[in-house]
């Protein structure tokens, strides 16, 4: 059962320096860890798991001080053992690193933060422009068979920072490669928080989150991914530059028109910080690159939370692509969000619709849920 996080945004209020605050709201829980090695039960540098384990610790315990030295020195197939702290850097994960674990060491998500704080309209340092949206990642993993357990990722950029800002787009992680998994992990941010994409246009890339807990605002899950999510929280936040709703969008998928399958969200719930219906649950996303695009989500057996505006969930992201026209379903979902006040609204599944809707359909031969 995922805990309750504290709101970063309410760090935000109660402190006059917002990075302060959100540093405090991104650590983890002090805890003692005594005699214990900082890497629990994964060994350490002279009790390895096995000849391809590295160890990440920020005071120097580890192999590497750092979550980016320990991916350049890895090759394919190994494993990330990482300490308890805070790593604010951004980390890469290039194509050629696949079959890569990453492993939170105390094995409670809180205690093994990564965190950035770029943004799409943040300038490059040598001047060579803005980073742009998937430039702003903290994390990018374009590597297939990428696993990560017990480990938050974060970006804490903030417009309340930046007044008048432009490019507010501040990704936590990006994920591109194929049979990507993520088990009880955290994702921070506010707009475009996960990333769940593919490395090309043409190229399908399956994604599983599970027991994950994902929070921001503006179109927080996003991309053309074909991505499960089972047993997930998603948390939509207050925001204290709009007065009036919409605040944001849940989910706002750019499935490509050739692929079956997109985003399927099962057995999760929404909840919010904002007051009743102030949330839409998705809006599609047809980028100018791929206007041929048909994005997808099916919402299944979910609690949606008093925050998603039931009356209309849905909504357009461009008039040119109405999101009628698009692939959204829903099926026995529950919660005041999901009430059925006007059926037009709220496209549901048959139950012969929903068998073709289920995990083992989206994912295919790759059964993530399996390994432990």
């Amino acid at each position: 059962m995922e805990r309750p996080s504290l709101s970063r945004r309410s760090f935000v209020g109660a402190s006059a320096g917002a990075g302060a605050a959100l540093a405090l709201a991104l650590a983890s829980p002090a805890r003692a860890h005594g005699r214990r090695s900082p890497f629990g039960r994964y060994g350490s540098p002279r009790a390895r798991l096995n000849g391809q384990t590295l160890y990440v610790h920020p005071g120097g315990l580890g192999d590497h001080t750092t979550v980016q030295a320990a991916v350049d020195a890895a090759g394919s197939g190994c494993t990330l053992v990482i300490a308890p702290g805070t790593y604010r850097e951004t980390v890469a994960v290039s194509t050629a690193r696949t079959e890569m674990t990453w492993l939170g060491a105390s094995d409670d998500a809180r205690d093994v933060t990564i965190v950035y704080d770029n943004a799409a309209g943040t300038p490059k340092p040598d001047g060579s422009g803005t980073y742009g949206t998937s430039g702003s990642a903290t994390t990018t993993v374009q590597a297939d068979g990428f696993t990560a357990r017990h480990i938050t990722f974060a970006n804490d950029w903030l417009r309340a920072d930046h007044p008048g800002f432009s490019g507010t787009q501040a990704v936590a992680i990006k994920v591109q490669g194929d049979r990507s998994a993520f088990h009880h992990c955290r994702f921070l941010g506010h707009q475009d928080t996960l990333y769940a994409d593919t490395r090309a246009l043409g190229t399908f890339a399956r994604q599983y989150y599970a027991h994950c807990y994902v929070e921001g605002d503006v179109d927080f899950v996003f991309g053309r991914a074909t991505a499960v999510y089972e047993h997930c929280h998603f948390r939509t936040l207050i925001r204290t530059d709009l007065t009036s709703a919409p605040y944001g969008f849940v989910f706002a998928p750019s499935t490509a028109g050739a692929n079956p399958r997109g985003y399927l969200v099962t057995h999760s719930r929404v909840t919010s910080e904002a007051p009743d219906g102030y949330y839409k649950l998705a809006r599609p996303w047809v980028p100018s690159s791929d206007t041929t695009a048909r994005p997808m989500l099916t919402v299944r057996e979910t609690r949606l939370g008093a925050g998603i505006d039931a009356v209309a969930p849905y909504t357009n992201m461009s008039s040119g692509y109405p999101w009628q026209d698009q692939r959204f379903a829903e099926y026995r979902n529950t919660g005041p969000g999901a009430a059925v006040t006007v059926p037009e609204n709220r496209p549901q599944l048959t139950r012969a619709e929903a068998r073709s809707h289920t995990r083992e359909a989206y994912l295919g031969d790759w059964t993530p849920w399996k390994v432990r």
